[in-house]
């Protein structure tokens, strides 16, 4: 046993060594300003390679994402209605609408008022002015009366579903006094989901059908997604596999990583990470049907404070591909985590830095950013790396690239994966041999970066009546068309 020991103690050695060696994070706009205690940083989707940075006062700055850009712009300035005080308190999150091109819309998630409120809140883009917001068009969504000035979550973004996601702690203070989180009664501890495109009876929004507990006759919150939280802080989406990878702050113990999915019960206050908690659950009891994390690690040391991340989907870096980059805001470190759904996570210490983490970032290529929490410091760094490694393809940027599917051929089903270089409108789709469409899998704008999509030949072709059973066994082509890049590849149904 201790052979073994010392053997996968030398393995965590060399494989974090060979991570320092490959990975960094550099300064990315050096000739920016710093930020004010920075707390997330997003681009709007409208291919405009613009960032948006929050700071937690109340502020939300503009500038281009160019490593030479030196100005920026204030954006929104919230701070006469936002905390003027407190640690986990203030501007937490902003998201922008899918559609934010037309409609110019986007939404932000703070605390604010006496007694202390968090607020999501809709506010729109300056018609005149696309580096200005119209601060008098507020509209508030929803309000939550928090308990404690802790453990506010904050984070909001919208999910492949169209649907907007938000992050709520369990109300603050130690081991949930108020067992908010697992009251499914309330909406703190949780993650929610909100159709923003409707609104019914007294609400500024609607609940999405698919929710797990709508119109349930137990009372439950219906904009709830998944429970069990304590504290979200980040969450973010893998459009490729569409899992919701979430960084749960624990509280003495662990710190915990979990893919959300619909109804899930994340286990706090009842279990911390992977253990029981000790002091409201010392012997074990009343786990079942408790999802545990993926990965959890301990708070020990340095390590206090899980900053959830990002799955790397750049093209820059394709070493870096499908790993899941996390941090902790203690002790500065930064991890990959390599995890396929099936076989087990491995995790890879990347750095070791001494800046406070608050958030991570990525721009309309799919690069990936962090931020530095601090006053007067507050930077932004870029991941870099190798630009290739052994068994991966070049990845450049302004490659356009489509792959040959896998498996082929095959029944019933196969993954589509191609490259776009830099961001632009997209379509795949599939034609039988006569060049008639019998399905379209992309359609629309899409980010620089690596993409892979599942088809399923038993569904029915669209656009014309074919077998109710799916595609026939056969030869199909599939096509993808930018308005730099056509390719078109072979593919085999065989039943």
């Amino acid at each position: 046993m201790k052979h073994i020991i010392v053997l996968f103690c030398l393995f965590l050695f060399s494989s974090s060594d060979f991570a320092h060696a490959q990975y960094s994070w550099q300064p990315a706009f050096p000739n920016l300003p710093a930020f004010d205690k920075p707390t997330e940083l997003v681009h709007s989707g409208d291919g405009t390679n613009r960032f948006f940075l929050t700071q937690q006062r109340g502020i939300i700055y503009v500038f281009n994402n160019s490593p030479s850009v030196s100005t920026r712009k204030v954006f929104l300035d919230l701070s006469d209605r936002v905390s003027p005080s407190g640690s986990e308190t203030g501007l937490l999150g902003l998201a922008f609408h899918p559609n934010y091109r037309t409609n110019g819309y986007f939404y932000v998630n703070y605390t604010g008022g006496s007694p202390l409120t968090s607020y999501i809140a809709r506010y729109q883009v300056s018609a005149a002015n696309p580096d200005s917001a119209v601060k008098t068009g507020e509209q508030i969504l929803i309000t939550i009366l928090q308990p404690y000035s802790n453990h506010n979550g904050g984070k909001v973004a919208f999910g492949p579903d169209g649907y907007l996601y938000l992050g709520f702690g369990d109300g603050g203070s130690a081991n949930d006094p108020g067992n908010r989180a697992q009251n499914r009664a309330e909406l703190l501890g949780k993650i929610l989901r909100i159709d923003v495109d409707r609104t019914e009876a007294s609400l500024n929004y609607a609940i999405p059908p698919t929710n797990p507990y709508y119109r349930n006759p137990n009372g439950w919150r219906e904009e709830i997604y998944a429970y069990g939280i304590r504290n979200p802080w980040k969450f973010s989406f893998d459009p490729p596999t569409n899992r919701l990878w979430l960084g749960d702050v624990g509280q003495d113990t662990r710190e915990e990583i979990d893919i959300v999915i619909s109804g899930g019960n994340y286990g706090w206050r009842l279990m911390e990470g992977f253990i029981c908690n000790p002091v409201v659950n010392p012997t074990c009891q009343d786990t079942a049907g408790l999802l545990r994390p993926i990965w959890d690690y301990p708070n020990a040391g340095a390590d206090i404070s899980i900053t959830g991340g990002y799955v790397y989907r750049g093209v820059a870096i394709p070493s870096a591909v499908g790993k899941y980059f996390y941090a902790d805001y203690g002790s500065g470190k930064t991890w990959a985590l390599t995890y396929d759904g099936v076989n087990p996570p491995t995790n890879q210490l990347l750095t070791d830095e001494a800046y406070l983490i608050s958030t991570f970032g990525v721009d309309q290529n799919n690069e990936l950013y962090l931020c530095e929490y601090s006053t007067t410091s507050g930077r932004i760094r870029k991941l870099t790396g190798p630009a290739n490694a052994v068994g991966q393809t070049s990845g450049a940027p302004n490659e356009f690239k489509l792959e040959q599917n896998y498996p082929n051929p095959f029944n019933p089903t196969t993954t589509l994966s191609f490259v776009i270089g830099q961001s632009s409108l997209v379509s795949l789709r599939i034609f039988d041999v006569l060049g008639k469409e019998v399905a379209t899998i992309v359609d629309g704008f899409l980010s620089a970066g690596r993409y892979t999509r599942t088809f399923d030949a038993r569904l029915r072709p669209s656009g014309f009546g074919g077998q109710a059973s799916g595609l026939a066994s056969g030869v199909y082509f599939y096509r993808l068309t930018t308005p730099a890049f056509t390719a078109t590849k072979q593919m085999v149904v065989l039943k």
